[in-house]
């Protein structure tokens, strides 16, 4: 008889495709003792063994079991199947047989006998494209060598079928086929197998319960769901479930802002009605309307019920609205809040909660329960990610300073300074306030992330009349002249010190030269804001055409110029106020003016020119960003006027010391309509004049319109060149030397593509209106050149802006035919005018 005797006990556990027994074999010497399953027997582990398993350690798996040698088990008995559940839930074994392969007394001795999963060799789709198989290895986790187990294949069926159902295939069907591998031992392949079935739209969307709004109110509330029609060429109607669930919040939402604070969806669903079409039905209890009837405060000292109901605005019978009510305690973007008042104060501990003291009817009563803590002072300031702009360059353009008490409002306004540098990403500006309530100190840091900002400009093209163009170009927006003596910081040059360095060079050979050069300091003397600008510039431009004559004549003009400018920041009327002045002077040197300045035959005998400008700029600008602006205002008075000369010299060379002043205004102004969509409204006026009554105004600095705004076939260097989209350049123009006065309005709606630093992208529509006068008699401002069109805008550090627009001139142009209609336009740096 067998040395041993093999007993059978089968143990049933979960899975179809594997088995889990105990065979115990019980002997002693060639004597066989039988085990009585009706009477249990203690035995001690004398050893535990692992056989069958190839990839897997046995030490580890003998530690699963929870048994250890030494232990009182009895047999038959729990012990050894909660061993075999617990290396079962693995999930890596495919098998699991329990052996006592000897007892010797009252000591078993137990071998688990173990067949492995197979593991993954490789993986296929079959029944979809190569860009969606590409698409779902990068979602899905099969690796090569991991076991296939049950919860794995489901986990990818799942994911398939998400992947596809996202896409509107509510059908997917995944089957999985395992083929054992006939080169790698104990593996399978996979072959996913898809078939999409026919893509699903939503048919329709239907509303139960509502009374108060239409079906359509109420679709236009879904941001994602959205029926399929015939006329909506651009609008999705797949079917998501994520999405229709945010969607279903959105519609409570637009509930309770309109007074149905208890307005819920009570069911919803989906059903077929057709192939390729679903229905969704939606349930609602819409419940009452409510209004505030009283609302009263609790706790608060510093103000007066009164004084806080008014920065509340809200009024007994107005709707009751919880967005609305938690703005205007918390954080209003449009006007005052309750939270603002006290935070801008130095009550960062502020706290305030409203209560619902009494629901009855349709009417609510709150009391607005305060707690207002003690004022804050800033302990420490901390700056973070200027890794090349030094630190004392950005804590200078911080409003918040130790010391002070602590204010949400500056704040918010040193997140707009440190924007309006241009060094740092704007969107990505952080703020953290780390308050600590055992001093009553607060902790300010700030995050930031440098982007390149300095431009170099190499390029050529074609324009302004001047034929191919040549143009090098290098801005140092963050240039360091402090730096400039040592070797180390020329990487590749100094910078950190928020100096700005320009220079420009373009050529068109002889015909057109032009050299300019300008540093900036933005706080002389390092204490105050008061920055100071020096210039040089030089440009030559000759003109070869021909005279009534029909002969050629060559003609020049050379310009040379040097200004000054001293610029502060006023803190009146506000701290958004600027006010400059500089001086300039500049020699023109020229030769038969009237070929330049045509249709101003005084020019004829102008040989030489002086202009000795003094020039004050009085602006505000209040805008949150300079390369993609949300909201805020832009207003500049630019004021020139030079000597007035005619008053103590005669008028044999009235132009050998030119002599005018003029006067230019732009306005611009930026509001949020719904998210990142931008009205941008802007309005620009220029006019020209002489000190006396019978003065002659010269054709220097006038105004020429049409156009991008970068002059045309005849480009003068020293006129205005304002920009009127939908018109030929410089087809606003009332006689050749320009005109004196001008106006121009313009609309732009806004929505940007992308807001990555490197290249922040935005598209815009247009409608803009303009004119251009010769005289002051002439001088309407409704009498206006309409135009209309589409555009895009490109900001990339390295280069700066670059425009493309397409507009379309609405009125006709006396004398000029073909003037207005479809004009494509191209526009480099950004346009003031």
């Amino acid at each position: 008889m067998s040395k041993y005797l093999w007993l059978l006990c089968l143990l049933v556990l979960s899975a179809a495709s594997a088995t889990a027994q105990i065979r115990l074999g019980v002997g002693n010497g060639d004597t066989t003792t039988p085990i009585d399953y009706e009477n249990p027997r203690k035995y001690e582990i004398g050893g535990i063994t692992v056989s069958g398993a190839k990839f897997l350690d046995p030490t580890t798996l003998i530690s699963l079991t929870g048994l250890k040698v030494g232990d009182e088990i009895e047999i038959p008995g729990d012990a050894v199947g909660r061993a075999i559940q617990k290396l079962w839930d693995q999930g890596i074994l495919g098998g699991i047989d329990v052996r006592a392969s000897k007892i010797e007394g009252n000591k078993i001795y137990l071998d688990f006998f173990l067949t492995e999963r197979p593991r993954l060799s490789r993986f296929d789709f079959d029944g979809i494209s190569k860009s969606q198989a590409e698409d779902l290895r990068k979602k899905i986790s099969l690796n090569k060598g991991r076991v296939v187990t049950d919860d794995l294949l489901s986990s990818t069926r799942t994911i398939v079928q998400r992947f596809f159902q996202e896409k509107g295939f509510l059908n997917t069907q995944v089957v999985i086929r395992q083929t054992p591998d006939s080169v790698i031992a104990n593996s399978v392949a996979l072959d996913i197998k898809v078939d999409k079935g026919e893509k699903v739209k939503i048919g329709e969307i239907d509303f139960e319960g509502n009374e108060a709004f239409s079906d359509r109110k109420l679709k236009r509330q879904l941001k994602e769901t959205k029926e399929k029609k015939f006329y909506k060429v651009f609008t999705s109607s797949k079917f998501r479930k994520a999405e229709f669930e945010e969607d279903k919040k959105l519609l409570i939402d637009f509930y309770n802002k309109e007074g149905y604070r208890d307005a819920a969806v009570i069911s919803d669903s989906i059903y077929k009605i057709s192939d390729d079409r679903i229905g969704i039905k939606l349930t609602i209890d819409e419940g009452n309307k409510y209004y505030y009837r009283s609302i009263t405060w609790k706790g608060n000292y510093l103000y007066e019920d009164d004084f806080l109901s008014r920065i509340l605005g809200l009024q007994k019978g107005d709707v009751y609205n919880k967005e609305e009510l938690e703005k205007r305690l918390n954080y209003n973007p449009s006007g005052n809040d309750i939270t603002s008042l006290y935070m801008d104060d130095g009550y960062l501990f502020f706290q305030i909660e409203p209560v619902e003291v009494a629901v009855e009817g349709d009417s609510i009563d709150l009391e607005m329960q305060i707690s207002e803590g003690s004022q804050a002072k800033i302990k420490s300031i901390n700056v973070q990610g200027n890794t090349k702009t030094s630190d004392h360059v950005v804590l200078r353009e911080l409003r918040t300073l130790p010391g002070q008490n602590f204010s949400r409002a500056a704040l918010i306004r040193s997140q707009r300074e440190l924007a309006s540098l241009g060094y740092f990403d704007p969107e990505k500006i952080g703020m953290n306030p780390i308050p600590n309530p055992e001093d009553g100190t607060v902790d300010i840091q700030y995050t930031v992330e440098e982007r390149p900002n300095d431009q170099i400009t190499l390029s050529g093209g074609w324009g302004g009349g001047l034929g191919a163009v040549g143009t090098v170009g290098l801005v140092l927006n963050n240039f360091s002249l402090r730096k400039a003596t040592s070797l180390n910081e020329w990487r590749p040059v100094p910078s950190g010190d928020g100096q700005r360095l320009a220079l420009n060079i373009q050529a068109n050979g002889k015909r057109y030269q032009s050299y300019s050069l300008s540093f900036t300091e933005p706080w002389l003397g390092g204490r105050r804001p008061n920055s100071f600008t020096v210039s040089l510039s030089k440009s030559i431009q000759r003109f070869n055409q021909a005279d009534e004559f029909g002969q050629i004549v060559n003609s020049h003009i050379d310009i040379t110029g040097a200004s000054v400018n001293l610029g502060r920041r006023l803190r009146w009327p506000d701290d958004y106020f600027t006010l400059s002045n500089s001086i300039s002077y500049f020699r023109y040197n020229m030769s038969n003016g009237s070929s330049i300045f045509q249709g101003y035959e005084a020019a004829r005998n102008i040989t030489d020119a002086n202009n000795i400008s003094f020039i004050t700029s009085f602006a505000r600008n209040s805008i949150d960003n300079p390369t993609y602006t949300r909201s805020g205002s832009s207003v500049g008075l630019n004021v020139t006027f030079t000597p007035p000369y005619s008053l103590f010299k005669d008028g044999s060379n009235s132009f050998q010391w030119i002599e005018f002043h003029k006067w230019m205004l732009d306005a611009s102004w930026f509001h949020s309509i719904m998210g990142d969509l931008v009205l941008n409204t802007r309005a620009h006026f220029g006019f020209i004049g002489s000190y006396s009554k019978d003065g002659v105004i010269g054709p220097f600095e006038r105004f020429k319109l049409g156009g991008a705004g970068l002059g045309g076939q005849r480009f003068i260097v020293a006129t205005d060149y304002i920009g009127l989209r939908g018109y030929e350049d410089e087809s606003i123009t009332p006689n050749a030397a320009g005109g004196i006065a001008f106006n121009k309005y313009v609309a732009e709606l806004r929505y940007p593509v992308s807001l990555n630093p490197a290249a922040t992208v935005f598209v815009l529509g247009f409608a803009e209106a303009g004119n251009n006068f010769g005289s002051y008699r002439e001088y309407d401002p409704f009498k206006l050149y309409r135009s209309v069109g589409l555009g895009a805008r490109v900001f990339m550090a390295a280069f700066g802006l670059l425009g493309f627009d397409y507009g379309w001139g609405l009125d006709t142009v006396p004398g000029r035919p073909g003037a207005n209609g479809g004009q494509f336009h191209f526009i480099i740096g950004q346009q003031i005018r």
